[in-house]
């Protein structure tokens, strides 16, 4: 089966959420899959299919008034971003809504000198004076908001812009005939300027409050070009380091890093021990200890040590893009309850058009005076906000992915984040999620009187040390001598054991309790070794618990969840952790098949979180309501997982339930207050008790209430 591409854009242009979602039903419409259209960082990603090419897609968005940036021009933007950032610009004229206000705020105060009583006859107040004033204003309105509202209609999906457009425009054309008659009564000018002008501040201000939103992962993405020392060598083989920009460094570099320094690259260990400070992957300050052979990952800082290292992976492989590419996809994600308010979002311009057309007529014909009438029906145009209908999710789903970053915790879709609030029952793995994934040999017994106890480690570890399974690890590194025995051949059977034959022909074996072959009943220890199928002793193991599995399992309680421990372990085994954590309910012996087909039962039940290692529990991961992974932070882009806890962060796994409910909150708080808003602001509108400049001034405030809202997710205490 063939694949579809998948096409990422960085798109220029999108105003509103109402722009988010006209590129999404745009590319919906040619036949494009998976679209995601985040509005916050201007990413779109899509699955390639049909016909269509990039280049005819891209040309479809222009005519739609945005721009696709190639891969060359949005770093050069991005640069250019932080670069004006820094120097307090922004890269060219009248290119931002807050320098489009501030051109526009002094044609606009002069305009509204007739509020104060001494100046009303002053030459300022000359009707062709106030049009000459106000034509600076319109134009840079029209540029903006005129030019979109065309473009939207023409594509026939109208836009907030389409509102504010009519409603400057209605003022003015009006003021103008006004002017052209001499009927004084008639003119307006300063409504349509103030409009325009207000509206700009309240885009200004929901940029802002985006951007605010995205703190979080800001911070995260803060791993900029840092200075790395290269470790090169001369004709003499004679080390020498000289600095370089981490941007510059190539996987397979060799690079010194110092005490204090920011590790500037994924890389391993080849020299020297640290103490390495992962904040900024896992929230955690505490320093961990990393010796040759670890992996360090970029952005994090070195506490203490000296290490030299080779890099493994730069750029876009590194794990920290890999967690910012993360969330920013979930970020574009849209979780159920978004989908409503997309469906008002769509129809709300032409039904807040004929709302304005009923005011000024039902007005009208009222008040048998047109003035009034027009200017309530252009107070209805202005205070209306498709946009905070469209911010209300998107606010709050980047303040929850963000946090949960910053806090080892990754969310890959934005439904997983809804889908916590439903969770009625936890599914933990055992080994590698409530254990540590290491072993302490707790006892061994020989049966042959004929072998001695060193002998008897030796053929233990000289058979263990060939397998990768984490109780033959452990028991390799506990046990490890020189003179290990040297095999003619040697295989492991997954879920027996390992088994080789020597040089004399000897046949040896170390595996479960199926191998003992009925010569003894005890059935409850962990390894059974035997020697020409003759068994010839026993070893037991202690899986060492996580230190926090105990308090993680409380909180569960506390919340009336249900937990269960589903483990491919002997019975026993399973039974004695369940005991010793106080697990509600114990399922044991079962293999990665049984498992899935035990996650499916659960999950018809109620929803069911599961929690696994990430590497043989992918399908039952995949199967559940939600699927956690225990993972290794370089392992980040292999799971199936809906969740990811990095480093193992067992402890994170209440925070990722919290954030998940709390986020679910904060979004339907913002729902209700965006349509309470509009429900409520439209009606006093129409009936005249509020002016078009407190219309537009109200309607700049109701995006700010969102932002303030969702902002608040980042420090609320959600555990």
């Amino acid at each position: 089966m063939e694949t579809a591409e998948k096409i990422k854009w960085k798109v220029e242009g999108m105003d509103c959420p109402t722009c988010a979602l006209t590129i999404n039903k745009y590319l919906e419409k040619e036949g494009m899959e998976n679209v995601k259209v985040n509005f916050a960082t201007g990413d779109v990603s899509f699955e390639l299919k049909g016909q269509k090419n990039e280049s005819i897609l891209s040309k479809g968005l222009t005519g739609l008034g945005y721009t696709v940036l190639d891969h060359h021009e949005a770093e050069a933007r991005a640069h250019q971003h932080a670069h004006d950032h820094d120097h307090g610009k922004a890269g060219g004229w009248l290119k931002t809504n807050m320098q489009r206000f501030w051109f526009c705020l002094p044609f606009t105060l002069v305009l509204m000198l007739h509020m104060i009583p001494a100046l009303q006859h002053s030459w300022l107040m000359q009707p062709w004076i106030q049009f000459a004033i106000t034509l600076p204003v319109l134009g840079v309105g029209m540029s903006y908001f005129g030019v979109s509202a065309i473009k939207s209609i023409r594509n026939r999906m109208p836009n907030m812009n389409v509102l504010v457009t009519i409603g400057a425009l209605a003022a003015f054309i009006y003021s103008l005939y006004g002017t052209l008659t001499g009927q004084h009564d008639y003119i307006f000018y300063e409504t349509a300027a103030t409009v325009i002008t207000l509206v700009f501040l309240g885009n200004y201000m929901e940029e802002h409050t985006v951007s605010s939103t995205q703190a979080q992962l800001k911070k995260l993405a803060q791993t900029q070009v840092v200075m790395a020392n290269m470790i090169a060598y001369d004709q003499e083989h004679n080390e020498n380091i000289f600095p370089v920009e981490s941007n510059a460094l190539r996987t397979g570099d060799l690079i010194l890093i110092k005490s204090g320094e920011q590790i500037p690259a994924d890389c391993k260990i080849l020299w020297g021990d640290a103490q390495v400070n992962e904040a900024i992957l896992t929230g955690e300050s505490i320093p961990v200890k990393k010796q040759s052979k670890d992996i360090l990952i970029g952005g994090s800082m070195m506490a203490d040590g000296t290490v030299k290292a080779q890099v493994t992976a730069v750029g876009k492989d590194t794990v920290m893009a890999g967690i910012i590419n993360l969330v920013n996809e979930a970020q574009g994600e849209k979780p159920p309850v978004q989908q409503m308010a997309d469906k008002i979002s769509a129809v709300f311009v032409p039904v807040v058009i004929g709302i304005a057309f009923l005011t000024f007529i039902i007005n009208w014909f009222i008040l048998q005076d047109f003035t009034p009438a027009l200017m309530r029906a252009i107070a209805v145009l202005v205070i209306a906000c498709p946009c905070a209908m469209g911010l209300a999710t998107p606010a709050a789903i980047a303040v929850g992915l963000g946090r949960g970053a910053r806090n080892g915790v990754l969310f890959r879709n934005a439904t997983s984040l809804e889908n916590f609030k439903d969770i009625r029952q936890v599914v933990f793995d055992k080994t590698g999620t409530l254990t540590t994934g290491n072993f302490d040999i707790s006892g061994f017994q020989i049966l042959d009187k004929n072998i001695s106890e060193e002998a008897f480690k030796n053929i233990v570890y000289s058979l263990e040390k060939y397998s990768n399974h984490p109780i033959a690890k452990s028991i390799s590194n506990v046990w490890k001598t020189k003179n290990e025995i040297r095999w003619k051949q040697i295989r492991e059977e997954k879920g027996r054991g390992m088994f080789a034959i020597d040089k004399e022909g000897v046949e040896y074996g170390a595996g479960s309790f199926e191998i003992s072959g009925g010569q003894t009943d005890a059935d409850h220890h962990n390894i059974y070794i035997t020697l020409n199928q003759q068994l010839i002793g026993t070893i037991d193991l202690k899986d060492e618990l996580r230190p926090e599995a105990k308090t993680v399992i409380n909180y569960f309680h506390g919340k009336n969840i249900k937990t269960i421990l589903l483990s491919g372990d002997r019975l026993s085994k399973a039974q004695q952790i369940a005991a010793e954590l106080g697990i509600d309910e114990v399922i044991a012996e079962k293999t990665p098949e049984e498992k899935l087909q035990i996650i499916g039962e659960k999950n018809a039940q109620v929803p069911t979180a599961m929690v696994g290692d990430g590497i043989n529990d992918a399908p039952a991961l995949a199967k559940a309501t939600i699927g956690i992974s225990m993972s290794d932070a370089s392992q980040i882009a292999m799971q199936t997982a809906q969740v990811v806890l990095t480093n193992h962060g067992l402890k994170h796994l209440p925070l990722a339930m919290g954030l998940g409910k709390h986020t679910y909150k904060t979004i339907k708080e913002n729902l209700f207050w965006a349509f309470s808003y509009n429900i409520i602001a439209l009606p006093v509108a129409a009936i005249g008790l509020l002016t078009p400049m407190f219309g537009a001034l109200i309607m700049a405030f109701s995006d700010v209430v969102l932002a303030l809202n969702s902002g608040r997710l980042m420090v609320k205490k959600v555990v």
